[in-house]
């Protein structure tokens, strides 16, 4: 109760002039009755890029706000920070229900998409530049948006998640449930890993969502495994391969894998790190092309 109330009394904490967290309702179509909240810096830059932050299981909005360093980075560059809220499932995201896992089709991931384009529209935010990023369950839903709304996102990066699909099927995506087979580090071929994702929205053929993949080798919750095979997903879907490995960045701890030129898509993974691995929000942000 003292964690809850903790975050709770600092996400009501202004960190501009006047800014703050701001809950939004009504903002469009919201199949799962998720929550949103805003976070619009006093600054705005002109045609706005917006970041999707997503909390991990068991969290909720307004701590995701507190857990990273992206308001004040909001505050610097003038971006828009959108925090969704799950009440359901453990507050954990559906990223195994068929409907979020499909175009169009419902569940936490079109009422997401839906309070992107309100943001659009009120803040004449700019659609070309709308990332996602999460930890845990939320990295997980990280994977689920990029890969069902490919229209929509033009970067993801996903923190000790799960590659998109992983849990489709499974009757729920909490570490409470009965199959933890996804979690434990399910395998597929990156052909299959690739379908999934093709399948997840029949007949696109625009570009697809830049990503990166962070994880801790020493994640025993969800297993390291589950990034290894998210990054398999993610160089079939992109059409790049594992170019090089660069050790120590971008700390000490870590391994970076490059796939391709390192524009498209790249793997971090910290040895000794657990569940789950910090948000390195300078290198996740120079990879959306945020950072001046």
């Amino acid at each position: 109760m003292l964690f809850t109330t903790f975050f709770g009394l600092a996400a009501t904490a202004t960190l501009g002039l006047g800014a703050s967290l701001q809950q939004v309702t009504n903002w469009g179509g919201n199949p799962s009755k998720i929550q949103m909240y805003i976070y619009v810096p006093d600054k705005l830059a002109a045609k706005p890029a917006i970041i999707v932050a997503l909390h991990p299981c068991g969290g909720s909005a307004t701590q995701w706000y507190s857990g990273t360093k992206l308001p004040s980075y909001a505050n610097s560059n003038g971006f828009i920070l959108i925090y969704p809220g799950t009440p359901n499932m453990s507050n954990c995201w559906d990223v195994n229900n068929a409907a979020s896992l499909t175009h169009g089709q419902g569940g936490d991931a079109l009422g997401i998409v839906n309070m992107v384009n309100y943001t659009i529209n009120k803040y004449s935010a700019d659609p070309a530049r709308v990332y996602v990023m999460g930890s845990s369950s939320g990295a997980m839903m990280t994977n689920v948006l990029a890969g069902s709304y490919p229209d929509v996102f033009e970067a993801g990066a996903a923190y000790s998640g799960v590659a998109h699909a992983c849990f489709a099927g499974s009757p729920t995506a909490t570490p409470f449930g009965s199959n933890q087979t996804c979690a434990q580090g399910l395998q597929h071929t990156p052909e299959q890993w690739g379908n999934f994702v093709r399948n997840s929205y029949p007949g696109y053929t625009g570009r697809r969502p830049r990503m990166v993949i962070i994880h801790g080798l020493a994640d025993s919750l969800v297993r390291p495994q589950c990034a290894y095979e998210a990054l398999k997903q993610w160089s079939n879907v992109l059409g790049v391969t594992l170019s090089k490995n660069v050790t120590g960045n971008p700390s000490a701890a870590y391994t970076q894998q490059v796939y391709g030129d390192g524009t498209k898509l790249l793997g971090f993974f910290g040895q000794g790190v657990g569940h789950t691995a910090p948000v390195n929000e300078q290198q996740m942000l120079g990879f959306f092309g945020l950072l001046p």
